[in-house]
C-alpha cells in the first residue's frame, strides 16, 4: 500500500476509533436509532445538492446504504443502548476484517494470499487478547441481545465492502469510474426513513420529539462528528481503498480501531490500559505489519543493507 494511502487509512481507524467514544456519549441524551437517522440526515443533506450522483445504479446505491447504514448501525447503536460496552463493542466489529476476505474469495474469487492469512492470524489472536481482558470481569453482565446484535454489525459491513467492489469493478467494465465519496454520500438517503421507523416503533413520538427539543451540546457534538467525521470522512475513504486494494490488504487495518478506541477512552474517560490489552495491540500490529509488507520490500532491506556492507 502506498504511504499516502497508509496515512489516510491510519487516519480513518483514529476517528473510528474515538467514534465508540462519541456513540456512548451521544447515547446519552439521544435514542439509538434516533441517532442513527440524525447521522444520515446530516450525512445526505446538504451534500446530495452538492455532490452528483454515482455513476452506479441505484440498486447498489440502496443495497450500500442498506447493509451500512441501516442494518450495520442499527444492530450495533441498539445494542450499545440496551448494555453493550463501547469498548467490546469496538472490539467485536473488527471481525469484519477476517469476514470481508472470505466473501471477497466466495463472491468476488478473489485470491487470499499466505501472508495475508498468517497476519491476519496473527491479529486475530490480538483481537481475541483484547477481547479476553475486556470480559474478564464476567460477559453474563451484558444483556444477549446486545451480543447477538453486534455480532451480527461485523457481517453487514463486510456485505457493504463486497456491494462498492461489485459496483466498482461493474463502472470499470463499462469504462467508467465510480466515484466512491459520492457512493457514500447518496446512500445517505437510504437510512433516515427506516431509521426513523425504528425509532417510533422503540419510542413513542413523545420521547422521540423530546430528544429533539431537548438536543443538548454533547448531543449535536455527537451527530455532527458521526456524520462527518465517521461516515463521509471515514466511509468514503474506507471506500476507496476498498476499491484500490484486494480485500485481504485494507481490511485487517480495520484492527487497529480497538487500539485508538482504547487509547481514546483513555485520554477522554480516564479508563485505564491493562497490560493484556497492550499486548493485544502489540500483537495486532505484528499481524498486520505480516499482511502489508511486501516481498519486494523485504528483499530491497536486505539488498540495501548488503550493498551497504560492500
Amino acid at each position: 500500500m502506498k504511504k499516502k494511502d497508509m496515512l489516510v487509512a491510519l487516519l480513518v481507524v483514529i476517528i473510528w476509533g474515538a467514534n465508540f467514544t462519541v456513540i456512548k456519549l451521544g447515547l446519552g441524551g439521544v435514542p439509538s436509532m434516533l441517532l442513527v437517522a440524525l447521522r444520515y440526515l446530516i450525512t445526505a443533506f446538504p451534500a446530495v445538492f452538492i455532490v452528483k450522483k454515482p455513476d452506479t445504479e441505484w440498486k447498489y446505491i440502496i443495497l450500500y446504504g442498506l447493509f451500512v447504514g441501516v442494518l450495520q448501525f442499527s444492530c450495533l447503536f441498539y445494542a450499545m443502548e440496551i448494555g453493550m460496552p463501547a469498548g467490546l463493542a469496538s472490539i467485536v466489529l473488527q471481525f469484519q476484517a477476517f469476514i470481508s476476505p472470505v466473501m471477497a474469495m466466495i463472491f468476488l474469487k478473489e485470491k487470499i494470499k499466505t501472508k495475508q492469512v498468517v497476519g491476519s492470524l496473527i491479529a486475530m489472536s490480538g483481537l481475541i487478547i483484547i477481547a479476553t481482558a475486556a470480559v474478564s470481569g464476567g460477559i453474563s453482565a451484558i444483556p444477549l441481545p446486545a451480543i447477538i446484535l453486534t455480532a451480527c454489525a461485523p457481517i453487514f459491513w463486510a456485505a457493504s465492502n463486497i456491494i462498492s467492489r461489485i459496483a466498482s469493478e461493474k463502472a470499470a467494465a463499462e469504462g467508467k469510474k465510480l466515484d466512491m465519496f459520492s457512493l457514500v454520500v447518496w446512500s445517505g438517503l437510504i437510512p433516515p426513513v427506516p431509521m426513523f421507523i425504528f425509532a417510533l416503533i422503540l419510542n413513542t413520538p413523545q420521547e422521540i420529539a423530546g430528544a429533539i427539543s431537548n438536543l443538548n451540546g454533547m448531543s449535536i457534538f455527537a451527530v455532527l462528528y458521526l456524520a462527518f467525521g465517521a461516515t463521509l470522512f471515514g466511509y468514503g475513504f474506507w471506500s476507496k481503498l476498498i476499491v484500490k486494494y484486494p480485500m485481504g490488504k485494507v481490511a485487517p487495518l480495520s484492527l487497529l480501531v480497538p487500539i485508538t478506541g482504547l487509547l481514546t477512552a483513555r485520554i477522554v474517560l480516564s479508563e485505564k490500559l491493562t497490560a493484556m490489552q497492550w499486548l493485544g495491540a502489540i500483537v495486532i500490529l505484528s499481524g498486520l505489519v505480516i499482511t502489508n509488507l511486501s516481498l519486494e520490500s523485504v528483499k530491497g532491506l536486505f539488498t540495501k543493507k548488503s550493498s551497504e556492507t560492500d
